[in-house]
This record gives structure tokens, sequence and C-alpha cells, in this order.
């Protein structure tokens, strides 16, 4: 399983040689990471800070430079966009609509990303089919119609125990929240821990339905499209 993971990465670059990784620093980017450095593959490595990022996110960025020599590029959003957003909406905005909480993600997810991607011919993720409802029928390569280029998911067909298992065989640095019952990790408002039996996803946009929680980076994922602001009950974290 490692070394096609290797023999994924390096033909993908082969075939993109403006081949970009959008990492968001969580387990399965950190392996993703760890096979690109392995494979001495040339891909151009990313992360979007979104300014609401938790500390033990922020502070995997100097270890993953220590650790593999990469540049790591840090992709901010616009100040501009984001501080008349907050003046419009107020800071927490995304609680009370699924159109707003979209708009936000769209400001300090989306617009960076299509900056980061824009001249590219392919990116690569680190999604996983088992990680959401939305994401079942996810390719391994595929066009991204969202932002016109093509688009690898090498880790499609793993499961949680295959990204584990290289963490632990490899010893890839990983965030601490995932030890505190974060499988997935995202902005620190919007992300809380996973209970006993939950979806491993059930943390990100905790209030919101779960056929609707992608914030518009995989867009293409979801099956169902709603365009229509929905009133959404509020759940507080705990």
């Amino acid at each position: 399983m490692w070394q096609r993971l290797l023999d994924t990465v390096t033909d993908a670059a082969r075939r993109h040689p403006d081949l970009a990784f959008a990492s968001s620093l969580a387990a399965e980017d950190m392996v993703l990471t760890h096979a690109i450095a392995q494979s001495g593959a040339t891909v151009h490595v990313f992360t979007l800070d979104t300014g609401r990022l938790p500390d033990e996110t922020l502070a995997m960025i100097p270890r993953v430079r220590e650790r593999y020599g990469l540049a790591l590029d840090v992709v901010h959003p616009d100040a501009d966009a984001v501080e008349a957003h907050v003046q419009a909406h107020g800071a927490f905005a995304f609680y009370e609509s699924l159109a707003l909480r979209k708009a936000c993600c769209g400001i300090r997810k989306v617009e960076p990303l299509r900056r980061a991607l824009a001249g590219r011919s392919a990116w690569m993720t680190g999604q996983r089919r088992e990680q959401a409802v939305s994401r079942t029928e996810l390719a391994l390569e595929e066009h991204d119609e969202t932002f016109g280029l093509y688009k690898f998911n090498p880790l499609a067909e793993w499961s949680e125990a295959d990204v584990w298992r290289a963490i632990r065989e490899f010893d890839i640095p990983y965030n601490p929240l995932h030890d505190k019952g974060y499988p997935s990790i995202g902005c620190d408002p919007c992300t809380r821990a996973v209970r006993p039996g939950e979806d491993p996803r059930a943390g990100r946009w905790w209030w919101e339905s779960s056929d609707s929680k992608e914030c518009g980076l995989h867009a293409g994922n979801l099956v169902h499209a709603d365009g229509q602001a929905q009133p959404l009950r509020f759940v507080p974290r705990g």
C-alpha cells in the first residue's frame, strides 16, 4: 500500500510538473507530506491559514518545515474581505445559516485556495471515502470543475486504520488534537471533539446536517446542492 502511494505521487508529479498539494496539516495530509518527501517528487506544498485555526494546527507548520525541509507556503485570506464580512454579519455569523457559514468559508478558504491554484494544472488532497457521506464516491483522480483543473486523491481508498498504521510505522508527526477526539480538524469555532460512535466528521460544523459538511474546497463532493440559506439550530460545543 505504501509503495503504491509513492508511485501514485511520483506519477502525478510526472504528469503535472506544476502539481500542488493543499495540506490541512491533519493526519491524512501528514501522511501525504511524508510520501511526497520520501518519493522525491517535485510538489508545491502549501496550507491555508484561515485566521481561526487552533494553536495546535498552527504549531504543525514549523514542525513540517523542520522535519521535511519543505518551504510549506502559508496562504492567508484577504484581510479586507474578512473584515467586511465580520462588520456586516458578526464574528460568529456562521452559526446562523448555511449561507453565512459558506460565505465565511468562501472568504477564508475557497478564495485563498483559488489564488494558490491559479495557473496550475493539477492539485492533490488527502481526502478519503470513509470520512463523510459526501465523499463515498470519491475518485482517485478526477477533473475538478470547481477550480478548473485536475485533482488527485491518492488516499481515497485508505481506511483510518491505514492512515494511523503509516503514522506509527514512519513516525510521522501529527496534530495532537487527534489524540483528544478530533479526527477532523478545521477552524477552532467550527470544530469540536467527536463523541464515541459518532461519524469522523461529526465535529465539523456540528450544528448542520451531515450532507452539507463541505466548506467549498471540495464542493464537487456534494451530491445535493442547496442554494438557499436555511436556519440552523445552534448546538453548544462540548
